[in-house]
């Protein structure tokens, strides 16, 4: 049985990742430090006897008994308005968090993953972004610390790949939504679902026309285990994500569908160093990992919509 250690456990993506571990069998140590997981996501896993949980910030050293077979880093705030709260913690996640959880791994022989972001490509030069494409990032900007957090360690990563010979697999996630999103964490479908069922005008920021691309949870986590159990060395980075690309005024657009809300769409100047684009070519994962998303934004939406009426306890 693969024993797997989930950092960042609790969190809207490590949370969605226990389940899938624990439901192909392994054991789990879910390890957070809870200053934007919630113990809340993982409640319904406590009493199985597979599923361990510590409260840890792996910034700091980390000891484990017996075997791991994985070692998964997910630990790090992961929205403007946390690593804005938490810039340095943010940076101690990507830095500290990585070596300490990669010296683990070595340690235990352990296969490693690190969840990147596609923010390690900044405000893109190129479009679609491709895994060959270095990026465009402000090195001391306002979202610096969680880009360069990303890009510290996935070279750490490979560092220990090349030195040490370990086993890696380095995933860039591009947006990624659905239930367990925290009210209030300051992304863009967090905050029009929020604003739409309390009936407040929707925050579009700048003119609308950016784009993202939007990936449900599911489809993601997927994606995540089948590149996590892949035989070989294949180390990444590959792209996670949803190609099909959208402007954020649509999107605004399409959660006022979903909630049937009558609330107006207002509009506010655009952040320093907001992607203009956003767009993953998958071309790598059809291929090696013979994956891509299946969920459709509108179905995913009306998903979403039902976990905030019950965070927001509007309705049935």
């Amino acid at each position: 049985m693969a024993t797997v250690l989930v950092a960042g456990g609790a969190g809207f993506l490590g949370s969605h990742m226990c389940d899938r571990l624990i439901s192909e069998g392994c054991r789990v140590i879910c390890v957070d430090s809870l200053i934007t997981g919630r113990r809340e996501n993982v409640s319904h896993l406590l009493d199985d006897e597979r599923f361990t949980f510590l409260t840890h910030d792996v910034a700091e050293p980390l000891q484990v008994e017996g075997q791991l077979t994985h070692v998964l880093h997910f630990a790090s705030p992961a929205s403007p308005n946390d690593y804005a709260r938490y810039p340095i913690e943010t940076m101690k996640a990507g830095a500290f968090g990585t070596y300490n959880l990669l010296e683990l791994a070595r340690e235990k022989r352990a296969v490693f993953l690190v969840a990147s972001t596609s923010e390690v490509y900044g405000d893109p030069e190129i479009h679609p972004q491709t895994e060959e494409y270095w990026g465009h990032v402000n090195p001391v900007g306002l979202r610096s610390v969680y880009d360069e957090a990303k890009r510290y360690a996935e070279a750490l990563t490979m560092a220990y790949h090349r030195k040490h010979r370990l086993t890696i697999r380095i995933a860039r996630i591009f947006n990624t939504y659905g239930p367990r999103m925290r009210i209030g964490d300051g992304r863009a479908l967090p905050t029009f679902i929020t604003q739409a069922l309390q009936a407040k005008p929707l925050s579009v920021y700048g003119n609308g026309t950016q784009t993202r691309s939007f990936c449900y949870v599911d489809d993601m986590i997927e994606g995540l285990y089948r590149f996590l159990v892949r035989e070989g060395r294949e180390t990444g980075p590959v792209n996670l994500g949803n190609p099909d690309e959208v402007c954020i005024l649509d999107v605004a657009r399409e959660v006022l569908r979903a909630t049937n809300s009558g609330s107006r769409i207002e509009f506010h100047p655009l952040p320093l160093d907001d992607p203009r684009t956003r767009q993953p070519d998958i071309g790598k994962a059809k291929q090696l990992l013979g994956w891509g998303p299946r969920i459709d934004r509108q179905q995913g939406l009306l998903k979403t919509v039902d976990w905030f009426k019950q965070m927001l306890e509007i309705g049935p």
